[in-house]
């Protein structure tokens, strides 16, 4: 005789902590940027990305984070009371890296040795496992800090750059237009027969003839290319307070916002610090701070060279620091250096490319993060000269300013 026999159902805590929610608590780990030691190399994942500081980061988040209920707290002080604390965690890195949020890069097995002999390392010089943050975990990082940012502001929904001027094409928000050469064929039928019945009157078949061609139109909806300027230079994690990161959210929501709401626009991100050099959005995740100038007028020169290759209506640079220029790239290739007060001859080179980006139709919009009179003052600079706004603001509240004005910026500009 068959029968079933029931058991009291015990929880598989590694499967029923959601993912998402472990990346969210994990989301400042993850973008961490050198704050938690200011003196760690430029681009040097260092120990920071070692499965060992995962599984501490993962098990702090599990315990101090407030994304977990009450009952999944008592669970998880079971767990670690009953000591399988270690075996969720394990369980825990081996379903993000299976459900691609991270993939993880094994040091070599000193156990098997070279077929000719040769010796292998010892355990310190060759390391241990490291993981790299993949481009979907970036992509989902992205994802819920636009949407807290948006959810702060009140914004439920969000389309792409209206103007006040009309176009033909397939949404159509107006009246129609005889056609042009050139102009979208998304034809008003009623009024290209109502022509055609007017010139030859009701008879079969109807003549149509060029002149008789209407159009709707529609609401013309401009494209923008914008490189972001991102400061990296030392002072954006000392004072006791970590500015990059919050900063790197932002760049990661932007590109998020851009990708998803404005496919027509564009968005290249560039770092400048002692020099300048562009960077994917999808390697930013495991960039530091590092040299201590800020060579601004070399992020400017870059700016501009990315921007040109660009065939859009507008061209914008968001640029974020929280330093006066302290540097300046010579001629000869080497960099001229100085950190006290506004430096006659950095100023004076920097505001000359200010300039340049004036001629080329190039707007800059600068979001400031500290308060320093050199700072406000070369800000202030920048504003008259170029058609752009200065915003004083905290690394708590960047993203509001600058996705609102990002989002609100061009339905105030008249072609």
């Amino acid at each position: 005789m068959k029968y079933i026999k029931y058991k009291k159902y015990v929880p598989n805590l590694a499967e029923e902590i959601s993912m998402e929610d472990l990346m969210k608590a994990l989301s400042d780990y993850l973008l961490q940027s050198g704050f938690e030691n200011p003196y760690s190399d430029f681009y040097d994942v260092g120990d920071e990305q070692s499965m060992e500081r995962l599984k501490q980061a993962i098990a702090q988040a599990l315990m101090n984070s407030d994304l977990f209920d009450e009952e999944m707290k008592e669970q998880l002080k079971q767990a670690q009371a009953e000591g399988a604390f270690d075996e969720l965690l394990e369980k825990l890195m081996n379903r993000m890296e299976q459900e691609n949020y991270i993939t993880v890069d094994q040091p070599f097995d000193q156990s098997r040795q070279s077929s000719v002999g040769g010796q292998v390392g010892d355990a310190q010089e060759q390391g241990e496992a490291k993981f790299e943050v993949t481009e979907k975990g970036l992509d989902f990082l992205g994802y819920r800090t636009l949407r807290d940012l948006l959810g702060s502001l009140g914004k439920s929904s969000f389309g792409r750059h209206d103007t006040r001027d009309l176009a033909t094409g397939v949404e159509a928000s107006g009246s129609s237009k005889q056609y042009e050469f050139g102009d979208t064929l998304n034809l008003d039928i009623t009024a290209t027969l109502s022509n055609a019945m007017q010139r030859e009157g009701l008879q079969l078949p109807i003549e149509i003839e060029y002149s008789d061609l209407q159009v709707h139109q529609c609401e013309y909806q401009s494209s923008c290319a914008t490189v972001l300027m991102l400061d990296c230079s030392h002072s954006m994690i000392l004072y006791g307070e970590d500015r990059f990161t919050p900063a790197k959210k932002v760049a990661m929501a932007l590109s998020q916002l851009i990708r998803t709401q404005y496919p027509g626009d564009s968005l290249s991100l560039v770092l400048f610090h002692d020099s300048a050099e562009e960077l994917p959005i999808s390697q930013l995740a495991r960039v530091k701070v590092g040299p201590y100038y800020t060579n601004t007028r070399e992020g400017l020169r870059m700016a501009q060279r990315i921007l040109q290759r660009q065939r859009k209506d507008m061209k914008q640079i968001i640029m974020i620091t929280d330093g006066k220029p302290s540097a300046l790239t010579l001629e000869d290739g080497r960099i001229y250096k100085n950190a006290f007060g506004l430096d006659p001859l950095v100023v004076s080179q920097t505001l000359e490319e200010v300039s340049k980006c004036k001629r080329a139709g190039v707007m800059i919009n600068t979001f400031m993060l500290a308060s320093d009179y050199g700072l406000v003052q070369f800000v202030q600079k920048v504003t008259q000269m170029c058609r752009g706004k200065a915003y004083f603001t905290t690394p708590y509240t960047l993203g509001q300013y600058l996705l609102m004005d990002y989002m609100s910026r061009k339905t105030k500009t008249v072609h």
